[in-house]
């Protein structure tokens, strides 16, 4: 299994909605690179910008992501697994919603999504973020937010959070349920979840923080203790 790094950056944080204007890969075991800038089809906020430092200027002859899609599948061709940091909320997403417009069929890929392997594997890291990574494991600096350097520094940190695990084996331990037993984010992060202010759980649950995928497991446990129904 053949791992490739990938990175999105976006005219803003809603799949469906916003789109995707970079696309960049890494392919470490054969030292090959992929990226392109790709028109959304739209102006690209400028919120967006002062994060990813992409203009509409830099994106305007810049092709479709329905035209990039062959040349990413080729890159991606074989038996790979695809790796990216908060995939399962983010840029995953972003792959199938472009797909899904394109009219084209996203191949069944095994994804890792580092972030999920950091906050399980790291707890005693007090942030996740790629940089905060970077940092940690003494990774020199790039130019944050550019989705090719952000895959190459994501690649030199997973390498270093993994040892000799294979692929197969990190999907697996991945996709173990664990036991929730703090809260794992917020102003109430390290708290017991019994200890957590029931107003402030209702809260979660009815601004939809606990009804993304990534915190399925956390509404369980609440609903488990009885903060929830």
């Amino acid at each position: 299994m053949r791992a490739i790094y990938y990175d999105t950056e976006t005219t803003g944080v809603k799949p469906g909605k916003d789109r995707v204007i970079e696309l960049a890969a890494y392919d470490p075991k054969n030292d090959k690179t992929f990226c392109t800038f790709i028109h959304p089809g739209c102006p690209i906020p400028p919120e967006s910008t002062a994060i990813s430092n992409i203009t509409d200027e830099m994106v305007k002859d810049a092709p479709s992501f329905a035209k990039v899609i062959d040349d990413f599948l080729a890159f991606c061709d074989g038996d790979v697994v695809l790796i990216a940091h908060n995939n399962d909320s983010f840029d995953q997403l972003f792959l199938e919603d472009e797909f899904k417009r394109a009219s084209r069929i996203l191949p069944e890929w095994p994804y890792i999504d580092t972030l999920k392997w950091s906050r399980k594997y790291r707890p005693d890291l007090p942030r996740h973020g790629l940089q905060f990574l970077r940092e940690a494991y003494k990774i020199e600096a790039n130019q944050a937010h550019r989705a090719l350097d952000d895959v190459i520094v994501l690649h030199k940190v997973f390498s270093q959070m993994i040892d000799d695990l294979d692929f197969p084996t990190i999907i697996g331990l991945l996709s173990q349920k664990q036991e929730i037993t703090r809260m794992p984010f917020g102003k109430h992060r390290g708290k017991n979840l019994s200890d957590v202010p029931r107003d402030y759980v209702e809260w979660l649950d009815k601004n939809g923080a606990l009804e993304k995928k990534e915190n399925a497991s956390l509404r369980e446990a609440f609903v488990t203790i009885g903060i929830l129904k």
